[in-house]
């Protein structure tokens, strides 16, 4: 007969919003061993699997710590309930909790302040939007997909819960009927109960005792701060809100890149620092989708998604939000495990902003074999394939506008935009390997300039740091032949250095930030900037490295910058130690520029 050996959840902590399925091992008449679901409409040998979820409420309301969302709050900041600031900001676990956190506690305290000051209340812009649970304790809303919509638990006819039995000054409500159960706002606070059990599909009785198991309490999922566009064409030029809130105004359109850290990469070995349930991926990917779809930039440059939550995750959630979705996987030559883990570059367009024109991919693989071809004897090939072969690639999409800003002079004019997504090789010491990739892409670029008068961003992970040889390639349109990172040639692809050059215009976006006067907000992103290179001082953000490897550049001739969003400071990220974080799911931060289209002269 089907029985059940043992239930187990993988997930030590329930996070509002992240799915959690049990793994559930059972035994088949036949004494082999499964983790297959056995349902009623399939059931084996005359049973099924039945499944329950219950919230243990107790008559005693709990809360929980802002710090350490695992444990119980055992005191409350009064001073964050004086300033109106949401209420799950003011828990602390314990006074040595509160003093610790004190640093950026404050920061809360301060920016509530000034927001009274200068707006009266600014209370939902500063912290997101919250809903108040019965337990006293504040939780974010989620996004469009991940709301309630989305938490299929169970019947529709168990909501709201139904008391199932109550004992000791607890009750048990029924939440769902599901194998998967996906927590919601009411439950934060509250232990979960999972129950399984075997059920004759003819009688519809169980059979033997439910096995079951409880969680720990239910954490609201930590909300990322929001970050702000800041003009940089000048304090005039401001941007407004929409009617679906996207900040945008006449003739602009927003583009963001953003490496999310593919789950494959997110061991606990290389972030230790990061709580295990904030390093899962259930809970990674509803926290990244919130915050890329808080962005609402007309244009997403995604690095490292894995090609299966691409189709299963990212394209379906993003197409309810309006976007359409291109994808290029990594090539898999080096690649040696599951080939539904490889991650690729993902680009994906509001439909109701662009249009798709063109597509092309770009191999690495592909352009190291044509060069090896050409320059190289049959005997030094292999080495060198071996060195250049790393199944890094692009993406490179034409799309047209369907907004204008070229004036009543010139109606009637095709708005084209070329958008290249790439992610650079990561190894150190294969300086030249980057180099030789960043110029094929360019080259790659420089052939469709020349086809089409056409505006152009490059955005990416190029794992290089501001002056190495790759950026002085992008941002200079040439490399001094004595750069240090020249030295390291072994193969000789980047001889003779004069051949390093392209005739793209290409300026890199945050570097408005340095080249701008005073104005709103101005002053502090400039000291978030390295005044050496005109870049950010960081977009990585790890235990053992801190620096800038992601960039937007455009062609300075056709777009001009109008705002970008704030870079983060570090002081608020090493409260967690480093990136990924409760807070932030990536190891990377996301770029965010807004453009406008120079109107072109008529010809």
């Amino acid at each position: 007969m089907l029985s059940v050996l043992r239930v187990h959840l993988p997930s030590d902590i329930p996070i509002v919003g992240c799915e959690l399925t049990p793994y559930v091992l059972l035994r088949r008449p036949d004494k082999t061993v499964t983790t297959d679901d056995v349902t009623d409409s399939a059931p084996l040998d005359g049973h099924f699997l039945r499944y329950k979820w219950y919230r243990i409420q107790s008559d005693k309301k709990v809360a929980v710590c802002s710090v350490h969302p695992s444990e119980q709050a055992t005191l409350q900041c009064l001073g964050c309930v004086k300033a109106k600031i949401p209420v799950a900001k003011s828990y602390h676990c314990s006074p040595k909790c509160f003093s610790d956190a004190w640093q950026h506690h404050r920061v809360l305290h301060d920016r509530a302040a000034s927001a009274v000051n200068e707006n009266g209340t600014e209370e939902e812009e500063l912290f997101g939007r919250f809903n108040s649970t019965a337990s006293g304790v504040v939780n974010t809303s989620l996004s469009g997909s991940a709301s309630s919509a989305n938490l299929t638990n169970g019947s529709a006819s168990l909501y709201p819960a139904a008391v199932t039995q109550r004992s000791g000054g607890e009750t048990w409500f029924e939440v769902g009927r599901y194998k998967t159960y996906t927590p919601t706002a009411d439950d934060i606070g509250h232990v979960l109960k999972f129950e399984c059990v075997v059920v004759d599909a003819e009688t519809k009785l169980t059979v033997g005792h439910p096995s079951t198991l409880l969680t720990s309490r239910v954490i609201p999922a930590p909300s990322p701060s929001p970050r702000r566009l800041i003009p940089v064409s000048g304090v005039d030029v401001m941007g407004h809100l929409d009617s679906d809130g996207r900040i945008s105004s006449s003739g602009t359109f927003t583009v963001l890149s953003y490496n999310i850290l593919s789950d494959v990469y997110a061991t606990s070995e290389s972030y230790s620092y990061c709580p295990s349930w904030a390093l899962s991926w259930p809970y990674r990917r509803q926290n990244l989708l919130r915050e890329i779809v808080g962005y609402r930039a007309d244009i997403v440059c995604l690095q490292e998604v894995q090609s299966d939550h691409f189709e299963e995750f990212f394209s379906p959630e993003l197409e309810k939000h309006g976007y359409q979705a291109l994808y290029k996987r990594k090539t898999n030559e080096v690649h040696s495990g599951n080939s539904h883990s490889i991650d690729g570059c993902a680009t994906f367009f509001r439909r109701d902003r662009f249009s798709h024109v063109k597509k092309y991919e770009v191999e690495f693989n592909k352009a190291a074999q044509s060069l090896t071809d050409v320059i190289l004897p049959t005997a030094q090939k292999k080495n060198a394939l071996n060195r250049l072969v790393k199944d890094n690639v692009a993406l490179i999409v034409v799309l047209e506008a369907k907004f204008s800003n070229q004036g009543a002079d010139n109606p009637g004019k095709r708005q084209l935009l070329c958008v290249a997504n790439t992610h650079v090789n990561v190894h150190q010491e294969l300086k030249d390997v980057k180099l030789w990739q960043v110029h094929t892409l360019l080259k790659g670029l420089e052939k469709i300039a020349s086809s089409a008068d056409i505006p152009m961003l490059v955005c990416g992970d190029f794992n290089s740091i501001p002056g190495s040889a790759p950026h002085a390639l992008l941002a200079m349109g040439k490399v001094d032949p004595l750069h240090p990172d020249l030295v390291v040639d072994p193969i000789g692809i980047l001889r003779p250095p004069t051949k390093l050059t392209h005739q793209l215009p290409l300026v890199s976006a945050y570097s408005s930030f340095a080249r701008i006067g005073v104005g709103l907000g101005l002053e502090q992103q400039r000291r978030r900037m390295d005044p050496s290179t005109n870049e950010p001082l960081f977009t990585n953000c790890t235990r053992d490295f801190i620096g800038t490897l992601d960039y937007i550049f455009y062609t300075a001739d056709s777009l001009t910058v109008e705002s970008l969003l704030e870079l983060l400071d570090e002081d608020s990220l090493r409260k967690d130690t480093a990136l990924p974080s409760p807070e932030w799911s990536s190891d990377h931060i996301a770029l965010l520029a807004e453009f406008r289209c120079k109107p072109r002269p008529r010809r």
